[in-house]
């Protein structure tokens, strides 16, 4: 990942659609905008839900990784 310091960490290990992505909504709720959330996922349905997220929301996806099994994004408040 990025050398930016998340705010606040999310981890959805094991947990599948739509739970990830609605998990990182009531996070993201909680964060001052400007502030960064990072969110590490286990299902690959949260790749698609959770950049379909950010276009509906405003809300920015700083960046997205994959390692082995692992889904890790760097969201940041609008």
């Amino acid at each position: 990942m990025s050398g930016i310091t998340p705010d606040q960490e999310l981890d959805c290990r094991g947990l599948n659609c739509p739970l990830p992505v609605l998990k990182t909504k009531k996070a993201m709720d909680s964060l001052q905008s400007g502030q960064v959330l990072r969110m590490v996922s286990t299902d690959p349905g949260s790749v698609n839900d959770i950049h379909a997220w950010c276009r509906r929301t405003g809300n920015e996806l700083i960046e997205q990784t994959e390692s082995g099994e692992e889904y890790q994004y760097l969201l940041k408040k609008k």
